[in-house]
């Protein structure tokens, strides 16, 4: 349970780029909110790879789209998601997520309950600098729920 308001102004907000079309704006992590849940912005330029097929334990994942379009996997199925839509993808469901071809995407993402998720964001961000190993990225799947899966229908999206 939260004790205190979380007040997080643009300005002050970090900012992390994971590749060179995709930037993670950090607004509320876990440990920040009680658990109540963690929120970041995603802004995906046209061209960004988004977030590969994976699935959460402990987690639900909500999208909701402040600007462009976004294709977001659900289990099987790719549903395209234009400003103003808001998708939950519930715990133990196959997901993925990336602007449409040829579309940007400005998304704010939050997962409920909140899992400490910024220290994974540091981590892509240290693996597109060529800080860290991408295998890392893998190795760490357990301590941010992150289960990575693989999933034709994504792979061969039109």
């Amino acid at each position: 349970m939260t004790t205190a308001p979380l007040h997080v102004r643009a300005d002050d907000a970090t900012v992390l780029a994971d590749g060179p079309t995709s930037l993670i704006t950090l607004l509320g992590d876990a440990g920040e909110t009680g658990g109540a849940l963690t929120a970041n912005r995603a802004t995906l330029h046209t061209g960004s790879p988004g977030a590969p097929p994976h699935l959460h334990t402990r987690a639900a994942e909500t999208f909701f789209v402040l600007d462009g379009v976004l294709d977001v996997l659900v289990a099987d199925e790719i549903r395209t998601l234009r400003r103003g839509d808001f998708l939950l993808v519930p715990a133990h469901t196959p997901h993925a997520f990336a602007p449409a071809r040829g579309e940007s995407a400005d998304v704010l993402v939050v997962f409920t309950p909140g899992i400490d998720r910024f220290d994974y964001y540091r981590l892509l961000e240290r693996v597109y600098r060529g800080e860290a190993d991408p295998a890392e990225i893998a190795a760490s799947g357990q301590r941010y729920d992150n289960q990575y899966v693989d999933s034709p229908v994504w792979r061969d999206r039109p």
